[in-house]
């Protein structure tokens, strides 16, 4: 389907005031956001204008009843200069599954990569050329009906705001096996990319870097036990020469990069499982020098090298190096770039 959707440029970009080789993390946003309003029963007028302050009831629903998800991708140039999209429509996919879970409107697929190709276009000279770097997008959904009761909202929004970005961890990474907080549970919200599992998530985090690490890594409502995923990531093991992956059970949420880490690792001759696994048996490999290497996966960080796990009953080594991780890494950055041949088809190209 065609949507004529409405342009507003800016009289003068802010992109000057960038530093490319110094971007603040998440306070730059670009000239430019989409906006979309849903309103009796279908998406209407959709638009590019500058970016601003959006007004607001105070009686939002989403303010109140939690109604708020989200995603989070990148646009990277290629070696001509143009820009591209990854996996864009997974992207598209996954808000369309959170939204189902929290009882919102689906998003035409057409639509939601419509609105981040002509974005993207507008807004291409933001991109960071940096390697490493990208234009983060985040689009998101919200209900803005104005009332107070229990039930879906009638009326939503939908934005599309991109922020220039660097590399988000420069360092090999200390996660903390948390036991007291969960972050999901099996018939919750976790596979949904919902606001309200990140809320969650801010003081058991701060916890865990107030006793030095980094990140949190989730266990099991039940037993505390099994391994769920990382704070902003999912999780790959290398164990005695394969790699593991927490299954998808309900409360693990369906990474992009995570399916395409599969994929590449599969195509570079590793044997991928995804299976239910232990922290118990993480250290045991750990102790039997058979724990060969662990990264997380996600849109923001990429590949995160994992140095250790800390537990209450001391920390796991983890590695010290992260070879396969390094050229996992290199491989989809050099799709993203064009560097080499997209043998997937995963990349979209804007065009101007």
């Amino acid at each position: 389907m065609s949507y004529n959707i409405s342009i507003n440029k800016i009289k003068q970009s802010n992109v000057e005031t960038i530093d490319f080789n110094n971007i603040p993390l998440g306070t730059s946003f670009t000239d430019h956001m989409f906006i979309c309003d849903y309103k009796d029963g279908q998406w209407q007028n959709p638009r590019i204008e500058p970016l601003a302050l959006i007004p607001t009831h105070p009686a939002a629903m989403a303010l109140h009843y939690g109604q708020a998800i989200f995603e989070g991708m990148k646009a990277t140039v290629n070696n001509d200069g143009t820009p591209m999209l990854f996996r864009a429509d997974k992207n598209a996919a996954r808000l369309n599954f959170s939204a189902e879970r929290m009882g919102m409107p689906n998003v035409p697929e057409d639509l939601f990569v419509e609105g981040l190709k002509q974005l993207v276009a507008m807004d291409k000279a933001w991109i960071p050329p940096q390697d490493g770097s990208a234009l983060y997008l985040r689009p998101f959904m919200y209900a803005d009906e104005a009332f107070i009761g229990m039930r879906a909202a009638t009326s939503y929004k939908f934005i599309i705001m991109a922020s220039p970005a660097g590399p988000f961890f420069s360092k090999r990474i200390n996660l903390w096996a948390e036991k007291k907080y969960v972050r999901a549970v099996d018939g919750g919200t976790g596979e949904a990319k919902a606001a309200g599992n990140y809320a969650a998530a801010i003081r058991p985090t701060e916890l865990a870097k107030a006793k030095g690490y980094d990140q949190v890594l989730w266990l099991d409502a039940a037993e505390h036990e099994y391994i769920q995923e990382v704070g902003t990531m999912n999780i790959f093991f290398k164990i005695d020469g394969k790699f593991i992956t927490p299954k998808r059970d309900g409360a693990i949420l369906d990474g992009i990069t995570r399916m395409s880490v599969i994929d590449i690792l599969k195509d570079k001759g590793f044997e991928v499982i995804e299976r239910p696994i232990t922290l118990t048996e993480i250290r045991e490999a750990s102790e039997k020098g058979i724990l060969e290497e662990a990264f997380g996966t996600g849109t923001a960080v990429g590949i995160a090298y994992i140095q250790s796990i800390g537990t209450e009953n001391g920390d796991i080594h983890v590695s010290d190096e992260s070879p396969v991780g390094l050229d996992v890494n290199k491989t989809l950055n050099d799709i993203k770039t064009g560097r080499i041949e997209d043998k997937f088809n995963w990349m979209i190209k804007v065009e101007e």
